[in-house]
């Protein structure tokens, strides 16, 4: 792909690191370069919204407050910490991460962050550029929507890492953190506030960003099964019970529980 970057870059990042310098959220995880409490923070926002994962972050980072500690943790204390985010796996894939990290120490670079367990690219590249200096851009949904709009025509792949990477400001980790907040308060999936937007004049197409399908239902979902099957086992209650009251069938129960047990989530 031949990237196009009709717009100033140096002018238009300026015009972003000064809005986020004036508007970045106030979130717990921020103003710091601890690694362990940046990646927690970033395990932790897979798929959950920050007002979910606020407190969640809080009283996880009290209990364990360093990397080590975490080390130590065992899968009930984990989980109990966890209970009401869900993708539980999330938690014991952190928590593995952190013996790695007790034994060897911090990978300082994005490829060394994503050999760790449970760590992905954008995860090691938001660790790498908030903690390390790392001048990468770390693009969750929320740099895509945003990207894909200055650019002029929806982003995926590797073309979306090649304009991601030939945008990206200085520091990174404030420029990626600035776009994550942009795109979460401004540059919205559906009706965008373009008016409020900082860098709305270098924008190309507000319109070319399609919102993907709302997320289905948690109730009668399996993720709701799966959340409920473990908090009874965490709270020595029978799963099997948990489940039927729910109003799930005995086959959906044992194939869930199974399935469970098979990752380490429960016991048998």
């Amino acid at each position: 792909m031949t990237v196009k970057v009709p717009q100033p870059i140096s002018a238009r990042n300026q015009e972003l690191l000064r809005w986020y310098g004036v508007h970045a959220r106030d979130l717990p995880w921020r103003n710091t370069d601890d690694p362990y409490r940046v990646l927690v923070s970033e395990i932790m926002l897979q798929q959950t919204q920050v007002s979910r994962a606020t407190p969640k972050f809080i009283a996880f980072v009290e209990r364990w407050p360093t990397v080590a500690d975490l080390a130590e943790a065992t899968n009930e204390e984990i989980l109990s910490q966890w209970s009401g985010l869900g993708y539980n796996s999330r938690a014991l894939r952190l928590r593995d991460a952190a013996q790695v990290v007790a034994k060897d120490g911090w990978p300082t670079t994005p490829a060394g962050l994503q050999a760790l367990p449970g760590v992905g690219p954008y995860t090691a590249n938001a660790v790498a550029s908030i903690c390390f200096g790392a001048e990468v851009p770390a693009v969750d949904t929320n740099l895509r929507r945003v990207l894909s709009r200055w650019f002029g025509s929806s982003l995926t792949g590797p073309e979306l890492v090649e304009y991601a990477d030939t945008v990206v400001g200085s520091p990174a980790g404030d420029w990626n953190q600035a776009l994550m907040d942009l795109g979460s308060t401004v540059c919205l999936p559906r009706n965008p506030l373009c008016h409020e937007c900082p860098v709305s004049e270098t924008c190309s197409n507000p319109d070319v960003y399609l919102a993907p399908a709302r997320q289905p239902r948690f109730e009668g979902s399996n993720r709701q099964l799966r959340g409920a099957i473990v908090r009874a086992s965490l709270e020595g209650r029978d799963p099997v019970e948990a489940g039927l009251g729910l109003g799930r069938t005995p086959t959906e129960i044992e194939n869930a529980i199974n399935r469970l047990i098979s990752e380490g989530l429960i016991k048998p």
